[in-house]
């Protein structure tokens, strides 16, 4: 070794050891020194590129700000506000809240439904206040005049179906009893994450309080206006409140109006001609999935507008309108369905129509999506298009 002998320890080579530790050292505290500084390299600012944070400077980082991916997890990375606290508790005002509905006890299909809320907010993710400009319409619904909150999920049991809604409708009451923050609308309006359809009942008889009976834009491949005795089997009241009835249940308790419009349906029906003449009497109006073809996008929208106009409107969809192709993760689908751009579209073109609740992509099961999450995804834009509505078009409540 550069002269000495193995196993031979003489001055000489101890002299030379040592020069060798000293180099092999300097070497050392040279590379650390190196890693060190190469964990500060800042690379130079991009355009639309915000610069770096160096890992050095621990005073200057941010961890409160800036991630999707931090903290709770909330529709569009909105404030959480604990809407359904006590009366002693000091709530923060909003104008317009989202309140998740974990049901799926209503089902004739594929449960799943009760996890639709937290797969929603999971879609949502991407979507952040300060970057929500709409490329189309230019517009950003965060940033206007509404304050717009999550309230989390309403607690319903799982194990009573007739206790879960009345805890649901107590939650809409909670929820839609405060004073909205701003001057434009008196009573808070609520967007409703399902859940199963049948939790569309409890947010109609909500709005019913504060608006009155309303015309229903019913977006869905089943017409879910089957009458409790066909849809149930007339085995037992309990058993015919489902996600197949609750808009003959509405109409029944004078929730909805005789100006209501189906869009989207395809699905077959259980009687040829009762189910139909059933339908009308519930106050409906049908365009079935594949009038889109005929009609276009243009001609669903004017045909809607047409149908609601002078009234209030509560929209509801159910996320198999569209077609399994776009978004699979859902209860009963239904092939032949429209796609995510065709009901956006439709949904942006209903812009001016008095929107005073909705329930958005009801029958979201996210155990039946597909690993890039295209049914949740979607379902989250829905949700963006439908709070872009309400904001557009503020309703003052009745007297």
């Amino acid at each position: 070794m550069y002269g000495c002998k193995a196993f031979t320890l003489d001055s000489s080579c101890s002299s030379t050891i040592l020069k060798m530790a000293k180099f092999t050292g300097s070497i050392a505290l040279l590379s650390l020194g190196y890693l060190v500084h190469a964990r500060d390299i800042r690379f130079p600012p991009a355009s639309g590129v915000s610069e770096q944070i160096s890992f050095g400077t621990l005073d200057k980082i941010d961890v409160s700000t800036g991630s999707s991916f931090a903290g709770l997890t909330t529709y569009a990375n909105l404030p959480y506000v604990h809407c359904l606290g006590g009366e002693n508790e000091n709530i923060e005002k909003y104008d317009i809240a989202i309140l998740g509905a974990p049901f799926d006890t209503g089902v004739t299909a594929r449960p799943g439904a009760r996890f639709g809320p937290e797969g929603i907010r999971r879609g949502s993710r991407r979507i952040v206040a300060d970057s929500a400009w709409s490329i189309y319409t230019g517009k950003n619904a965060f940033l206007d005049w509404a304050k717009i909150v999550d309230c989390g999920d309403a607690p319903l049991t799982f194990l009573d179906n007739t206790v879960a809604l009345q805890q649901l409708d107590a939650s809409h009451q909670i929820v839609s009893g405060r004073s909205a923050r701003s001057g434009k609308d008196r009573v808070p309006r609520i967007i409703t994450l399902g859940g199963d359809h049948t939790t569309t009942l409890s947010a109609l008889r909500s709005t019913y309080q504060h608006w009155g009976a309303v015309s229903v834009i019913h977006f869905d491949s089943h017409i879910d206006t089957w009458d409790p005795k066909v849809l149930g089997g007339g085995i037992s009241h309990y058993a015919g409140v489902n996600h197949g009835t609750f808009l003959h249940i509405a109409h029944e308790e004078g929730l909805i109006r005789n100006s209501s419009m189906h869009a989207g349906i395809r699905a077959p029906v259980m009687r040829p001609k009762g189910d139909l003449r059933n339908d009308i009497r519930c106050g409906f109006k049908m365009i079935k999935a594949r009038h889109i073809d005929q009609f276009g996008v243009s001609g669903v929208i004017g045909e809607i507008k047409d149908r609601v106009a002078g009234s209030k409107v509560y929209i509801s969809v159910d996320i198999d309108v569209l077609d399994p192709a776009f978004a699979p993760a859902t209860g009963t689908a239904e092939v032949g369905g429209w796609t995510t751009r065709e009901l956006l579209t439709i949904l942006d073109g209903l812009s001016g129509l008095h929107v005073v609740g909705a329930d958005v992509v009801v029958e979201v099961a996210p155990i039946y999506d597909n690993p890039g999450e295209s049914t949740v995804l979607a379902a989250a834009e829905v949700v963006h298009s439908l709070i872009g509505l309400m904001v557009d078009e503020p309703v003052k409540a009745k007297d």
